[in-house]
């Protein structure tokens, strides 16, 4: 009986430091050294100070930038919080703010990723239809040509992952920062 317990806690001890200490510190220095980018969150700076991340989503509100999915993670793209509305798609709640969504956009036919939520509420991409959508508003704004803004716009499309892995999307946080250098 002793046997037994003296090899079951060594084996116990042996796991618990190879899967909770040696493995976790050998993926985090592999993907420090292939991914270094990626495994830090791909944060986004500019003159030293941090704007954000092309993986975790921002609101931009304002009429002069192109605007992400709404957020269902807290008050707002809150990593802490991070979620879908849980919302049925009969929820009052939610027909509301699809509605106000919709009528805040003014623009026919718009892209249901402009007025629902992602699964996570942290998605930092819109489709390529949702980028479009927004080309009129902001070119007015911005007072730039529609045509060679809707080009810029073609330009900042992501495709498909080895061509079919995920759907082509644009990250809205990349777009807005190149507008803001110029087209």
């Amino acid at each position: 009986m002793k046997k037994h317990l003296i090899t079951a806690t060594l084996y116990t001890l042996v796991t618990a430091v190879l899967l909770g200490i040696v493995y976790p510190l050998a993926v985090t220095a592999i993907a420090q050294l292939v991914f270094r980018d990626k495994a830090n969150g791909q944060l986004v700076t500019r003159k030293g100070e941090l704007i954000g991340s092309k993986l975790i989503g921002q609101p931009f509100t304002g009429p002069t930038y192109f605007h992400s999915r709404p957020s269902a993670a807290g008050t707002g793209y809150d990593a802490s919080a991070s979620s879908g509305s849980n919302l049925a798609s009969t929820n009052k709640a939610l027909i509301d703010r699809v509605t106000a969504s919709v009528a805040a956009e003014k623009v026919n036919n718009v892209p249901v990723d402009l007025v629902t939520a992602s699964g996570s509420g942290l998605d930092p991409d819109i489709s390529p239809a949702a980028a479009l959508a927004q080309v009129s508003r902001v070119a007015a704004e911005r007072h730039l040509d529609e045509a060679k803004l809707r080009t810029f716009v073609e330009g900042h499309i992501t495709d498909r992952q080895f061509g079919l892995l995920g759907e082509p999307r644009v990250n809205v946080l990349a777009l807005n920062l190149a507008l803001d250098g110029g087209i």
